[in-house]
């Protein structure tokens, strides 16, 4: 008894507090926010489902994020041939009978197993960071080899590739960039950088004119062209509309959570939940909600740069990008600013899988800082690389 005490205290000693903290009150806000949306009754799409889910989803995954928080996460990288083939393998499913195409989507995002229906394509994303990350750490001497550079790169092209073809662009762009973030972060070769500057040109020329389908290319071109928004105003470009309809009928200090003049806006409860914060809570909520979210991806950067090694520097700098990159988009879908391509919001938007497998995220950030002294190890004993 006086052993596990003793365990106990130390745990709670070394965890990251402050890390901890900001992620449960950007989660508990989440719940309270969806909850309102439920009860002012602005779409009939809201149930009770969403805000109940998030709160089941993100109360599981604290209880999971805790528990691997004292885990070593060299232990959990080095088990990749488990993890990394099991999310493959889920993702490969949504192209047969069991995939599901949710009414309104371009994407195949949803596997129905019958006793559950979950995103494989968030699975998939914390599979990725984890073994891009031991990859990287394999290979760190020796990243800007071109060998090795060529076997990291089909690394972030498989996952991405294979996201591409389900038809969910926007978790196939979340990959791109993680997978840019980490590669760069871990020490690539300003050579390779200038290849890439004189690459990007005439790849994007190829894949604007060849690749892209007319209705990808219309997502881009309805932001800057005035008069196809006019003409899309009930079309594709109707929702982002009601979007901006809704932020800024907030002004400052929003309409309120207990009811309002409330703009209908399709999907609020998901990928446009923002325009229902700037909507209830205004530019004041607008901004609590960027705060928090910004703060918690310093709070990952910072726990990055004082990790101990490349492969917990590169697992943090994976959660950064990924939350960031959501963060960033989702609200750029709102404001005008960045095509709709169906990214939520962080820990906001309704969807179980997605808060559940970022609370996994936010768990191993805390394992690397759990685990920067070494010897210590809640549930185990250190194994030798």
């Amino acid at each position: 008894m006086k052993y596990v005490l003793s365990q106990v205290k130390t745990y709670i000693k070394r965890i990251d507090k402050i890390l901890l903290l900001l992620v449960c009150a950007i989660s508990g806000l989440a719940v309270f926010i969806l909850y309102t949306l439920y009860q002012n009754n602005i779409s009939a799409d809201v149930t009770t489902s969403q805000y109940k889910t998030q709160l089941i989803a993100a109360s599981a995954g604290l209880v999971v994020a805790l528990i691997i928080a004292g885990i070593n996460y060299k232990f959990i990288a080095k088990l990749w041939f488990i993890y990394a083939p099991v999310a493959l393998i889920f993702t490969a499913l949504l192209f047969t009978s069991l995939g599901v195409q949710n009414e309104g989507a371009d994407d195949i995002g949803w596997l129905n197993l019958g006793f559950i229906q979950f995103q494989p394509s968030e699975i998939l994303k914390l599979a990725f960071i984890l073994s891009f990350a031991y990859h990287l750490s394999k290979v760190e001497d020796r990243l800007n080899e071109p060998i090795h550079f060529i076997l990291l790169c089909i690394h972030g092209g498989v996952p991405t590739f294979l996201i591409v073809l389900t038809g969910d662009d926007g978790s196939a762009m979340v990959f791109l960039f993680v997978f840019l973030c980490m590669i760069f972060a871990a020490g690539l070769s300003w050579k390779y950088l200038i290849l890439f500057g004189v690459a990007a040109p005439p790849m994007i020329y190829v894949l604007w004119n060849y690749i892209m389908r007319p209705h990808q290319r219309l997502r881009f071109q309805i932001l800057w062209d005035t008069a196809l928004q006019e003409e899309e105003a009930l079309g594709i470009y109707m929702q982002q509309r009601l979007g901006k309809i809704a932020l800024g009928s907030g002004g400052l200090t929003g309409q309120g959570l207990s009811g309002g003049n409330y703009t209908y806006v399709p999907e609020i409860h998901n990928d446009f939940i923002f325009s229902y914060i700037g909507m209830a809570m205004g530019l004041l909520g607008c901004l609590l909600v960027i705060g928090l979210l910004a703060a918690l991806c310093l709070k990952i950067l910072s726990s990055a740069s004082a990790a101990k090694d490349l492969l917990g520097r590169s697992i943090c700098i994976g959660v950064f990008a990924l939350i960031l990159f959501h963060a960033t988009i989702n609200i750029g879908m709102v404001l005008g600013v960045a095509p709709v391509i169906g990214i939520p919001l962080p820990f906001f938007s309704a969807g179980g899988t997605s808060v559940a497998c970022l609370f996994v995220a936010i768990g191993l950030v805390l394992s690397v800082g759990f685990h920067n002294t070494k010897k210590y190890h809640m549930f185990y004993t250190e194994l030798d690389d």
